[in-house]
């Protein structure tokens, strides 16, 4: 067997809404095709001697040693690779437990999914799992060694890509509240809330921090001048640059003991303390130099060391940290009992876990030295023996908790401290004897300040209560009244989602002053362009969601990012799905139009509860998706009568829909119309039916978000399908004795829509038209067959790039589904086939008849327009010949009750209660 592609899905996806961090591996089992697991020799000793702990996986049977009994009763090796994989991460400390294995329409083919919790480790553990059920597979075992590196390389993999205890606090408070959240790709950065009201934070460090209060903090001389001048207890003490003024600065403190730290550390790092003469103040000196030019000369004082949190300027928690130490057993020598603490698996390295393991150094000797030990000494039973002078966590120190032990004084004090530095999160270190007692009752000082301070003393102290202290600084963030995110409206389908993403954009630009947005064309914040090409896809929609200044979001979500990555948000407030017709099936094991209303289902079952669903009534498949979501329904149709509406209505829902020549919003007993569709310039004056319908959606997902119907009226006013506004969508162009049509049709469906407004057309019509070499053999006869029932003249051309498929190869497909469909109706429409498609343009608008229509499906929107607008200028559609079918006449009132009809049972979709805002 051999695996074909490997992906990595981080958001709601075709496999599941709720597990969003997939890996999907695409396995070809090859051999082993038609060989399930009880057929295999050995293979179920083999794989339970080498994961005995696959016990615990349930699986379908749906109790303890379920999955065993399916391998040892039969199963296929891509459903076991799927358990190994999930086992493998469990075992490396990443618990995880959601999989699912599919066979593809290729036999012996399957899609294997399973979840993650770090995408590296992931992406290993499926390689790792593919290497162990081979292995058994060809030798009957797995070696240990082999399982032993991999389940090391997994926890390495797991400690570089887990976040460090603050930051994982805050990430976890966030995820309560439903903050959403994303890693940026620097500095360690990330970002809570979407848009305008986006925080951004650095572990403790945050959007709110002042830089003045960071640099002045860590400017350890200056913090105790200033806090000194203003009166708070700070230690006496001294900056030099030189040794040879050591001796009198301390001298000058009254002599020994003395703490010598530099003047810009941080982490203890450096830092000595209570030293009692010269030979020790000299090493302690070269100490510090090695990490600041400047030292500081201070004053011991004796006490306990106590981290102080401050959020806001309101005290929220203090830490009582004991430098790291071990304790005599009377049997063990010091380095034995250095070595069982470091078992302690809360201990682990830097900041990645709970305690740090304790480090034997240079430092570790002196410490021991000074109190006439070495690591050698076994200590009697009892006796404790320091090995660290500072209590820093990250040199091993552990914490105790005393939140509720501090004196109301001493948080008055802090607090004060933390506004005269300015910091919105400040780490303040107090050496006291007592931390009941206020502090100058028992000369207590403060000795340091921290910016950005550790959390995981207060949230994992080794004796106490836990404290949440991601909690406030959360609050500080986003106060209870403020929002998190900006709005996101998510929009997908087969056809319309480009022109009707930008009509939903126009709309919400009447009241929102910055709207960004994507489409195939583009990623755009207003009318500018930030980045040009297909932008559907989740990266793309990140660009919108981080930047600070979009107060709402429109993402076009197309099929090939959602299958690829799955989508860029856990949740939007509105998901609209236009339709589901075929188009790219065959690619990506999207093979049916039921696959395909899957995949397109996952923007309307990613909607939260709160939003709406806006739904197509005229669309099977997409109606049917009503019964799939938590949110609210909304529906749009061109029936008026469509039963599924007209119920979901009667039971307090809301719908758009075109009813007499009208947009309008049907909702309880009231029909409210926005405008006529033949005076939208959108419509064609009401000739192109299918942008009616993309005018209802985006009405109607306006509507529900709760923009006024004159707010929709205005916009749908001032938009039109113009170059400009809509690049590629019904762009017609006046070239004088004829009109030019550009429209990026490319499936069936899209070919349909189109020939609904040309038909109407009262001149010839000729079309320039192709499709991209992906797609199945079956759809370009179609498509052909569609254009001998639309056009009265056809020249055919070829993408630029043909997807895999030879020159000429696609043109003759079409050929035969144009000779079809002539054969089939008995009559005769020329084609032609020009490959070149700037030449087959060019051809088309050279001979076209007084008119004429030319319509250009073409590969290059821009190439397209460019070539015609190089003839002519943009036509009003007021100079286009008139249709040879006139839209039936419409009233002219705006709104009136709707006459009540007997009910009709739903077929299809949710019923709400709730009344959208208008």
């Amino acid at each position: 067997m051999k695996i074909l592609k490997t992906q990595t899905l981080r958001g709601p996806n075709y496999w599941s809404i709720r597990y969003a961090k997939l890996i999907l591996v695409r396995l070809d089992l090859e051999a082993l095709a038609d060989r399930p697991s009880d057929t295999i020799d050995g293979f179920y000793e083999g794989l339970i001697k080498a994961l005995p702990s696959l016990e615990e996986h349930f699986c379908s049977p749906g109790c303890r040693g379920g999955f065993l009994s399916r391998v040892r009763e039969g199963t296929m090796m891509g459903h076991i690779m799927e358990h190994v994989a999930i086992e493998l991460q469990t075992l490396a400390g990443m618990p995880v437990g959601f999989g699912r294995t599919r066979e593809t329409a290729t036999p012996g083919v399957y899609q294997v999914v399973f979840e993650y919790q770090y995408e590296e480790a992931g992406r290993y553990a499926a390689r790792a799992a593919f290497r162990l059920c081979q292995s058994i597979v060809e030798t009957g075992s797995y070696a240990p060694e082999e399982l032993e590196k991999d389940l090391a390389d997994l926890n390495e993999l797991r400690g570089e890509a887990a976040l460090g205890p603050s930051t994982e606090a805050l990430v976890r408070e966030a995820e309560r509240r439903e903050i959403p959240w994303v890693e940026l790709p620097t500095r360690g950065m990330l970002q809570f809330g979407y848009g305008k009201y986006q925080q951004r934070v650095q572990a403790s460090l945050t959007s709110h921090s002042s830089l003045l209060g960071v640099e002045l903090a860590c400017d350890k001389e200056s913090t105790k001048q200033i806090l000194g001048d203003a009166g708070v207890p700070v230690p006496q003490g001294t900056v030099i640059y030189a040794l040879s003024d050591l001796e009198d600065a301390i001298d000058r403190l009254g002599g020994y003991p003395v703490v010598l730290k530099p003047l810009d550390g941080n982490h203890g790092r450096g830092i000595t303390i209570d030293i009692p003469d010269w030979e020790q103040a000299e090493e302690a000196y070269d100490r510090a130099r090695e990490v600041s030019k400047g030292v500081i000369v201070e004053h011991y004082y004796k006490g306990r060391d106590h981290r102080i949190l401050v959020v806001n300027h309101k005290f929220v928690a203090v830490a009582e940290r004991v430098p790291a130490h071990v304790v005599g057993n009377g049997k063990d020598t010091i380095a034995q009992l250095v070595d069982e603490e470091n078992l302690d698996p809360r201990r682990g390295e830097g900041h990645d876990n709970i305690l740090t393991q304790i480090k034997l150094d240079r430092t570790t000797d002196e410490m021991l030295k000074r109190q006439g030990y070495d690591l050698d000494t076994v200590l009697e039973p009892d006796v404790l023996c320091y090995l660290r002078a500072t209590a820093n966590l990250s040199a091993g120190g552990i914490a105790i908790d005393r939140t509720d032990e501090i004196h109301p004084e001493t948080i008055w004090v802090a607090e004060r401290v933390s506004r005269i530095l300015g910091l919105d999160v400040a780490g303040i270190d107090v050496v006291t004897t007592d931390i009941s007692q206020p502090m100058r009752a028992v000369n207590a000082v403060i000795v340091e300040v921290n910016a950005a301070p550790g959390l995981r003393m207060h949230l994992f102290p080794s004796e106490g209560v836990a404290r949440n202290v991601a909690a406030p600084i959360l609050d500080m963030l986003f106060p209870r009244d403020q929002p998190v995110r900006i709005p996101v409206i998510a929009l997908t389908g087969t056809n319309g989602k480009t022109t009707t993403t930008r009509l939903i954009t126009h709309i919400f630009r009447q009241v929102y002053g910055t709207v960004g947005f994507t489409t195939t064309d583009g990623i755009y914040i207003n009318d500018h362009l930030v980045e040009s090409g297909d932008t559907t896809g989740p990266q793309s929609a990140q660009v919108i969601l981080q930047d600070p200044m979009v107060e709402l979001a429109v993402l076009e979500t197309a099929r090939g990012g959602m299958l690829r990555s799955g989508l860029a948000f856990k949740h939007c407030d509105v998901g609209v799905v236009l339709n589901v017709a075929a188009d790219h099936l065959g690619l990506g094991d999207i093979n049916t139009l039921d696959d395909l209303a899957q995949l397109k289902a996952v923007v309307a079952e990613s909607v939260q509860p709160n939003g709406y669903a806006v739904l197509n009534a005229d669309d099977e498949r997409v109606a049917a998706m009503a019964d799939r979501v938590r949110s609210k329904v909304a529906y749009f149709s061109m029936d008026p009568d469509n039963p599924l509406v007209k119920d979901h209505v009667e039971n307090g829902g809301v719908a758009a829909i075109y009813d007499k020549g009208y947009l309008a919003i049907y909702q309880q007993d009231w029909l409210i119309r926005i405008e006529k569709a033949k005076d939208l310039p959108l419509t064609m004056g009401g000739r192109a039916p299918f942008m009616i319908a993309n005018a209802l959606a985006a009405s109607l997902a306006a509507f529900v978000q709760g923009i006024q119907v004159e707010d929709i009226r205005a916009a749908l006013r001032s938009f039109r399908a113009s170059a400009e506004q809509s690049p590629g969508r019904m762009n017609l162009f006046n070239l004088g004795r004829y009109h030019a049509l550009v429209d990026y049709a490319h499936n069936p469906a899209g070919y349909e829509a189109v020939g609904s407004f040309v038909k109407n057309w009262a001149g010839p019509t000729i079309g320039v038209m192709g499709a991209p070499g992906d797609r199945r053999n079956k759809d370009f006869v179609e498509l052909g067959k569609l254009a001998a029932q639309i056009f009265d003249q056809i020249i055919i051309k070829e993408d630029d790039d043909n997807r895999g498929r030879a020159r000429g190869e696609v043109a003759e497909l079409i050929v035969q589904g144009i000779e079809q469909e002539l054969a089939a109706a008995d009559r005769a429409v020329p084609y032609t086939i020009q490959l070149n498609e700037v030449t087959a343009i060019g051809e088309a608008l050279d001979n076209a008849p007084e008119n004429s229509l030319v319509v250009v499906l073409p590969e290059s929107v821009s190439r397209a327009i460019s070539l015609i607008t190089a003839r002519g200028p943009m036509s009003d559609l007021a100079d286009a010949p008139q249709p040879r079918s006139n839209a039936p006449a419409a009233s002219t009132t705006t709104a009136e009750p709707k006459a009540k009809k007997s009910p009709r049972k739903a077929k299809k979709g949710k019923v709400t209660a709730d009344a959208a805002k208008g």
